[in-house]
């Protein structure tokens, strides 16, 4: 829960004991003031006992040995956080100017929100009660083989299991294999049939 003081008051504090001189001093952290991150680490500001406002600074988490001190500031900043977010639901029921802004600002939202809802619940697939027209592609990326149809009368298209359209659409995936087969003829074969000739 320190530091090491040098001799040297210019050299920069950190939180771990440093091994110069016979006298050295320890710097223990008194509170922790704030935090922040900065280049991907996180750095706490730290007030360190016996010494002013003045000397207070900067530390990355990884110099310190305060673990409890962490601990208390972290749950202090969670509940000054909850506090806040309580407070302005309390103060939007109570102050109808911010309840109106609070709801415009929500409204695109909550619309975008309905019109993801309203995607969701739409049939999709077989359960639209369309015939398919053809199957446009094929992907296996959900882990599971999954052809891209196009319906009939419509200019959407759908993911539907391979397992379902082979059932319900045999026809359809016949034709969509059918249009990618090719056949390679191996010359190995044309020498034996030539030799026999």
């Amino acid at each position: 829960m320190g530091k090491t003081k040098s001799d040297d008051e210019t050299e920069p504090k950190t939180a771990e004991p440093m091994e110069e001189d016979d006298q050295e001093e320890e710097y223990v952290v008194e509170k922790i003031l704030d935090k922040r991150t900065r280049g991907g680490r996180v750095e706490y500001f730290l007030k360190w006992k016996g010494y002013s406002e003045e000397d207070n600074t900067w530390e990355p988490v990884e110099n310190l040995d305060c673990p409890d001190l962490i601990a208390e500031y972290e749950e202090q900043r969670k509940k000054k956080k909850q506090e806040i977010k309580a407070k302005e639901s309390s103060e939007g029921l109570k102050d109808p100017k911010k309840s109106e802004k609070k709801l415009e600002k929500s409204k695109p939202t909550d619309t975008e929100k309905k019109k993801k809802r309203e995607e969701e619940a739409k049939p999709r697939g077989f359960d639209r009660n369309l015939d398919p027209e053809k199957i446009i592609g094929a992907t296996d990326a959900s882990g599971e083989l999954m052809f891209l149809i196009k319906w009939k009368d419509s200019e959407e298209a759908d993911l539907v299991p391979a397992k379902l359209a082979n059932v319900k659409c045999p026809q359809v995936v016949i034709k969509f294999y059918e249009e990618r087969l090719t056949w390679h003829s191996s010359g190995a074969d044309d020498g034996a049939d030539k030799e026999k000739a």
